[in-house]
């Protein structure tokens, strides 16, 4: 009788460590996901101020080599990401697609003149930036005018702090309530083993003694709950690239290992800490405040 009421309580037990478990990886999970998130979010917004594109026209009478010695002197700035020539020719046949109609031969000429396409880093993508670099630009003789759209710029950068806010404030309350989570659930399983806590300190164990298992138990439980938790955000990751293939501009592997890691860290750290406040709460109490 003894062996099976035994047997019963390390099953009870041993269920109740597995729901822990994933509990944990659900809650790890979540964070996981808005972590991800947050990683494509900054990536994205990298990638539109990238893109911005400042149009660099010279002048008409300029030699090819002078406008390709400029563009070398463009690319060594260090708040240029990247530039492309656009000669008389190609931007010809790039107003003609748009059209659909063509334009030069119906002019007789080529009116369009050789021009330079500059994208900025993604730190120097907003108006102040631009138009100190605009001012740099233009005392070149060389350079003619220089174009972009300084009202898409303002708007874009409006809209990306606004989005950037709102998602810091939800990641902020969301770690919040998963570690209330993962609090309650370790406590939950802890309370489970509140008799054997005290029996171990009633016959001479110390303090120390007792804890150490338990928070041993809860660190390994924290590593597993975070090892499902990465197992599934990479099943996330392949499957939305399987079925979004553009998302791959936005992929970055350092960044998305920094995410695993610190899903790692705060099940481990989460876990083994709750796991210490649990028991330490139990071996403060009296044997009669146990049935309460």
């Amino acid at each position: 009788m003894e062996e099976f009421e035994a047997s019963e309580s390390a099953k009870k037990t041993k269920a109740i460590y597995i729901s822990t478990v994933f509990g944990i990886a659900m809650v790890l999970l979540m964070i996981g996901l808005l972590g991800l998130i947050l990683v494509n979010a900054n990536n994205l917004s990298r990638y539109v101020k990238e893109n911005i594109v400042l149009n660099i026209f010279v002048d008409e009478g300029a030699h090819e080599t002078d406008v390709l010695q400029l563009q070398k002197q463009l690319d060594a700035n260090p708040i240029v990401k990247q530039t492309q020539y656009v000669s008389k020719e190609l931007a010809a046949r790039n107003l003609q697609k748009d059209l659909g109609e063509d334009f030069v031969k119906f002019l007789g000429y080529n009116p369009l003149s050789q021009s330079l396409d500059v994208y900025l880093k993604a730190d120097y993508a907003n108006n102040t930036s631009i138009e100190k670099f605009k001012a740099e630009l233009l005392k070149n003789p060389l350079i003619k005018e220089v174009k972009y759209q300084q009202s898409l710029v303002d708007q874009m950068n409006q809209n990306l702090t606004n989005i950037s806010l709102i998602i810091l404030v939800f990641a902020a309350i969301f770690v919040v309530l998963s570690v209330a989570l993962i609090n309650n659930t370790i406590r939950l399983a802890i309370y489970s083993q509140r008799f054997l806590i005290k029996s171990m300190q009633l016959v001479g164990a110390t303090k120390g003694f007792i804890r150490k298992p338990f928070i041993l138990y809860g660190i390994w439980h924290g590593l597993l709950g975070a090892l499902i938790a990465i197992i599934i955000l990479m099943g996330t990751l392949y499957l939305s690239l399987k079925e979004i293939p553009d998302l791959v501009i936005l992929q970055n592997k350092a960044e998305f290992g920094l995410v695993f890691l610190i899903v790692v860290g705060l099940g481990i750290f989460i876990s083994g800490f709750s796991t210490l406040l649990a028991v330490n709460k139990y071996l403060r109490l009296k044997i009669y405040n146990l049935y309460r």
